[in-house]
């Protein structure tokens, strides 16, 4: 395992375990409202801290992009400028987490001058680790996972988010869910995009699609799904997913198809 992912997946286990730790005690937890139907408990920040503090042990010189704590600047060193960049999301289900519904996980993803190089996705509850390095394939407790063979969307089984705090793409957004419900074995709606890219990964979902995330909803997700044999793309087939917030992952037989009814169903203003 290489060095930065050996640390990626400390960390998350280390953050895992603060995670569970107040698991049965939801009612003790102080919450706080970041906007609505967003929120953060004591636990992200918990384990976001120890994630950071895990990393900055072994790589106090590396840029750090965080969901609570924002961005950390990379430090100089001797030899410059680290340019390795590491993005956080201490606990993505978060709303799953306070409702006791056991679909949440811890995800890690490492750039390095720019470009997504290692990822660890971990599920507390399952303990299940995904794990991927660029060009090294792609992992769920270290055994080699690949996305699933299914080649037609009518026997697909697809995962996806639906609007929960920005509406203004809403209409949009149904569209694209009224052609994926009826032309499909099914859709799910889980409420961690992280873990949903992982299942992509391992092929218990077949496909992904979801408007609007953050950097750190799916930057690990996306390169276990890519290293898994499968595509990662924004809505308009290109790289830009972590900017524009918008993804679609798929195996490469099924992509073609779902990236067709985006097409037919999303305004291209919003395909950016």
């Amino acid at each position: 395992m290489h060095p930065l992912l050996n640390i990626a997946t400390m960390a998350a286990r280390a953050a895992g375990g603060n995670i569970m730790h107040h698991y049965t005690r939801i009612d003790q937890l102080n919450i706080e409202h970041k906007g609505k139907n967003d929120y953060v408990s004591e636990v992200d920040k918990e384990a976001e801290n120890t994630i950071i503090k895990t990393i900055q042990k072994y790589y106090p010189e590396h840029a750090i992009l965080a969901e609570e704590s924002g961005i950390k600047k990379a430090k100089k060193t001797k030899y410059g400028l680290s340019d390795v960049e590491w993005i956080i999301d201490p606990l993505d289900g978060t709303t799953n987490f306070l409702h006791q519904f056991p679909q949440f996980c811890v995800s890690i993803a490492i750039k390095e001058k720019g470009k997504l190089t290692h990822a660890v996705i971990f599920d507390p509850v399952r303990d299940e680790m995904f794990t991927a390095s660029r060009g090294r394939g792609a992992f769920l407790n270290n055994q080699r996972i690949r996305t699933s063979q299914q080649k037609t969307l009518d026997n697909a089984l697809l995962a996806t988010g639906f609007p929960y705090h920005d509406f203004s793409y809403l209409d949009s957004y149904m569209a694209s869910l009224k052609s994926f419900m009826t032309s499909t074995a099914g859709v799910r709606r889980a409420g961690s995009a992280a873990l949903d890219l992982a299942y992509v990964a391992c092929g218990r979902v077949d496909g992904y699609w979801e408007f609007n995330l953050k950097p750190w909803d799916i930057a690990a997700g996306a390169l276990l799904v890519q290293e898994a044999g499968g595509l990662a793309t924004d809505f308009r087939g290109g790289e830009d997913y972590l900017t524009s917030g918008n993804i679609l992952t798929a195996n490469p037989k099924l992509y073609k198809e779902m990236a067709q009814i985006l097409t037919k169903t999303i305004p291209t203003e919003l395909r950016t």
